[in-house]
């Protein structure tokens, strides 16, 4: 920082920033009550329509500044700021703060009040209080971030005890002033969705794109255009009412004041009875209105299995997402719904908007929060060479940036909701352990592991019993109080965070490579059991039994985050640690048939299967079971009074190997394991009725008991 020889002019410097399409990132460094101070006296010289405060109402530095919580930058997913005060020394949440960030448009300002950023990694930040980060003696995540923001000449700091300013690099501007247009991306997008919404059935339409590429404004534009082509219904849906904003202000000036009969922020009917009106998922699946198109914007943020429900309520679909980590990686959505749309509707279209439109394509502040949060984290190309594959101990605190990239890039694509916020978990857990994969000079795999457990005896027994609850340590909390196993709290548990490998290297056993080296480290270090917790699907489940891994737990209720059911598995390493994984899963085997009926009544009959599958063996059946099986087989015993035998078949060896593959597999599962009654299968396409679903069980359940009695 240099002394200035003259105060800033901020509101000239508001109107360079304009006048280019660029947005800027002010640090008020020094304590809180100077730069609390500093935004009373410059604030004044600035203008703004919409600006935001995330601090305390009553610390408000001007009067018009909207209050946020640190905590909820995402709720402004569609929506424009042109001013953004943080306040750091309240929080500084990565997916929140990344997400708001993107909401600033040309000419924004965003005014960061911290502490001097040499001492940002001694910064007990008070959002580490909710992640168990609090222990953490040191903090590389923001000592990376301010390493970042002292070396980018773009950014301007400002000590608000002295006064110094750094000296922003001058730039050369044209004489030509940016002006928010339409991009021939957008051109073509709004192209798209209309001969999609006019074109023929079943053949849905991806848009990806960055933050201000227009994307939810041509939502907007090409909705109108339809209804006025005749269309007389189009249902818009998103993660929140106000995700759809900027979509519906870009309808409104798109229909223009004299169409409209009604209009507000969430339904719009024109005065030829054309109607645009926004629905939340879970109303627009309730109700199922009539909708000849239906726009789903920030898809991203939508847990897959409710998107597979739109997509198979509506003849037509446009998906639109984010590609950013912080909506709930946008290159996951895209990945893993690609499966979903290849089997569903193989005649899918996508298409990638790449220009910005609500700031330059040379805007300084989208590079810096890119790197910041690795929000374009590196995807990789396959390795030409024949080298093996080896795997490393790895650190992300000393690797290199490069590494850094391209180990978060495969956490990216690989799941679902990797944001902002778990680079800075993985940064900053002082127990966070990892490997990479290299083949040649390329990083192909990367597994993250964490130290999770160790309780006294008596803080495991109150967490078993529900009576405390400790920041972190997922695994064994969650195992203890849902097995009834204290042990499981007070033994030390290594959880597999993370583990991504990249498409080409699929299936070549890097994955089992990555697991076994952190098998080995439990085992170096005295840990008692290597375990995880994810999303159930029959692949994965697959993958880490191939692993050694069994199942502990299925989660009560279907996860917020992904709509699937967690589902838990465990290896013991130590001999307590083999000796409770037999316990827990022994105890799951015996109240699975109980819970499957409650609880599990809508979970899908592929997975139900696999499960099972991979439960511990029951006793034989009895000559009783036998007996009424036979009966059952032959015509001469209903199937209520025969329900409870051919469940304990169903668990015999070999029962599910015989029904995987099986036309009446999944009428089996709907009828024997989750007693779903004849008319729930009628209505649900499992049978034409009683007496032919009976029927085929009666035929099935002979073959299974063949096949067990070998």
């Amino acid at each position: 920082m240099s002394e200035p020889s003259q105060p800033l002019d901020w509101a000239r410097l508001q109107a360079s920033l304009q006048q280019a399409g660029h947005r800027q990132l002010v640090v008020l460094e020094g304590n809180r009550v100077s730069s609390l101070a500093w935004l009373g006296r410059n604030l004044p010289a600035l203008s703004w329509s919409t600006g935001v405060w995330s601090g305390p109402g009553e610390d408000r530095p001007q009067p018009s500044l909207i209050d946020m919580k640190p905590q909820n930058g995402r709720q402004w997913l569609g929506r424009e700021i042109d001013l953004l005060v943080w306040d750091g020394w309240q929080g500084n949440p990565p997916d929140s703060l990344a997400a708001i960030t993107g909401s600033l448009t040309a000419g924004g300002l965003w005014f960061w009040l911290m502490p001097p950023l040499t001492k940002w990694h001694r910064f007990d930040d008070p959002d580490y209080a909710r992640t168990a980060l609090t222990d953490a003696k040191t903090h590389a995540f923001a000592r990376r971030m301010a390493g970042i923001i002292t070396s980018d000449p773009d950014v301007i700091r400002v000590n608000t005890v002295t006064g110094q300013h750094s000296v922003r690099k001058p730039k050369e501007t044209t004489c030509r002033r940016f002006q928010i247009a339409e991009t021939p991306d957008q051109s073509r997008a709004i192209e798209q969705i209309v001969s999609c919404g006019q074109g023929r059935r079943r053949r849905p339409m991806v848009i990806t794109a960055d933050r201000g590429r227009g994307k939810s404004a041509a939502l907007g534009i090409a909705a109108i255009t339809l209804l006025n082509a005749g269309r007389q219904h189009i249902a818009v849906t998103a993660p929140s009412a106000e995700a759809v904003l900027t979509l519906f202000r870009h309808a409104r000036q798109s229909a223009g004041p004299d169409q409209l009969v009604i209009d507000s922020d969430h339904e719009i009917r024109l005065a030829g009875g054309g109607s645009l009106r926004f629905y939340p998922v879970d109303e627009l699946l309730r109700i199922q209105p009539p909708a000849e198109l239906v726009l789903v914007d920030e898809a991203a943020a939508i847990p897959a299995p409710l998107l597979k429900n739109v997509l198979l309520g509506w003849p037509r679909v446009v998906f639109a997402s984010t590609v950013h980590g912080y909506e709930g990686s946008g290159r996951g959505f895209t990945i893993r719904f690609r499966q979903v749309l290849d089997e569903q509707t193989p005649h899918w279209k996508s298409l990638r908007l790449e220009q910005p439109i609500r700031w330059a394509v040379d805007d300084p502040l989208e590079r810096l929060v890119s790197r910041l949060y690795l929000l374009h984290a590196g995807r990789s190309e396959p390795d030409a060479s024949n080298a093996d594959c080896r795997i490393e101990p790895w650190n992300p605190v000393d690797g290199s940036e490069a590494d850094l990239d391209a180990a978060f890039g495969l956490l990216v694509d690989a799941h679902y909701r990797t944001t902002p916020g778990d680079l800075r978990q993985w940064m900053d857990d002082p127990q966070a352990r990892a490997w990479l994969a290299r083949r040649g000079n390329q990083v192909v795999g990367v597994l993250w592991m964490t130290r999770e457990g160790g309780f006294t005896k008596a803080l495991a027994e109150q967490v078993m019993k529900g009576k405390r609850r400790v920041r972190g340590h997922l695994l064994p909390q969650s195992l203890a109080n849902h097995s009834g196993f204290a042990a499981a709290a007070s033994l030390s548990i290594g959880r597999i965070v993370r583990i991504a490998v990249s498409d080409h290297e699929r299936r070549r056993g890097v994955g089992r490579q990555l697991v076994d080296r952190a098998h080995s480290h439990a085992k170096s270090v005295g840990l008692d059991a290597v375990g995880t917790s994810f999303g159930a699907s029959p692949d994965l489940l697959a993958f880490w039994q191939q692993c050694g891994l069994s199942v502990m737990r299925l989660g009560l209720q279907r996860e917020a985050s992904s709509g699937e059911f967690a589902v838990q598995m465990l290896s013991g390493v130590s001999n307590a640690g083999i000796g409770l994984a037999g316990q827990i899963q022994a105890r799951l085997g015996e109240h699975w048939q109980t819970l499957v009926p409650r609880v599990w009544r809508s979970l899908a009959p592929e997975l139900l299967l696999e499960l099972t599958a991979r439960l511990p063996e029951p006793p034989p059946l009895t000559p009783e079971d036998i007996g009424e099986l036979e009966g059952f087989t032959e015509g001469a015993r209903g199937f209520e009074l025969t329900l409870m035998p051919l469940q304990r078949l169903t668990r015999q060896t070999g029962a599910v190997a015989a029904l995987r593959g099986r036309a009446d597999a999944l009428l089996w599962c709907r009828a024997v394991l989750q007693t779903w009654n004849w008319t729930e299968l009628q209505a649900a396409g499992y049978s034409a009725g009683r007496r032919e679903a009976e029927d085929r069980l009666r035929y099935l359940a002979a073959d299974l008991l063949k096949t067990v009695m070998k």
